[in-house]
């Protein structure tokens, strides 16, 4: 099963349609969930220590969605990236050796508590690039269908 724990909702209308079509499309491969808990207000200039206050709340709600069998990944940009093939192969590995269990998850737009660091099993940087937090949503749900197709040597639009 795959678990998707997001902070915040999709606000705009194409980004739910987006994904709505890849949960569509992984459902066909394997059981899914998705689960977003609401973010905090960030007040105008606000201190590190209220930052870091934020980022506590948040990962408390998004700990309570996480079960002790599960393999967490990390969405951080302190993460190790990997290529389309390789992510494949490591979920792959996952399944097969590790942890039929996976949850992702993706924090708010300040970051992740420590917390929520030190649970995750691995640590996924999805680029260099900064995207905002609701599109990693998509690109998170796209990969993991990419992925499934890799997997099972099907076409999939390049």
């Amino acid at each position: 099963m795959i678990k998707l724990i997001t902070c915040g909702k999709l606000k705009e209308k194409w980004m739910k349609i987006a994904c709505d079509e890849y949960c569509k499309r992984i459902k066909g491969y394997e059981r899914l969930e998705l689960f977003e808990v609401a973010d905090e207000k960030t007040p105008d200039q606000a201190s590190s220590a209220q930052n870091e206050k934020i980022k506590t709340i948040e990962g408390e709600r998004i700990l309570s969605l996480i079960k002790p069998n599960d393999f967490v990944i990390l969405l951080d940009l302190q993460g190790e990236t990997k290529d389309s093939v390789a992510f494949a192969n490591f979920l792959d590995t996952q399944y097969t050796y590790g942890n039929s269990n996976i949850t992702f998850v993706i924090g708010g737009s300040l970051g992740v508590s420590k917390e929520l660091i030190q649970r995750a099993n691995f640590r996924w940087k999805l680029s260099d690039q900064t995207f905002p937090h609701q599109l990693c949503k998509i690109i998170v749900l796209e990969q993991i269908y990419r992925s499934f197709k890799i997997l099972k040597n099907e076409p999939y639009h390049k």
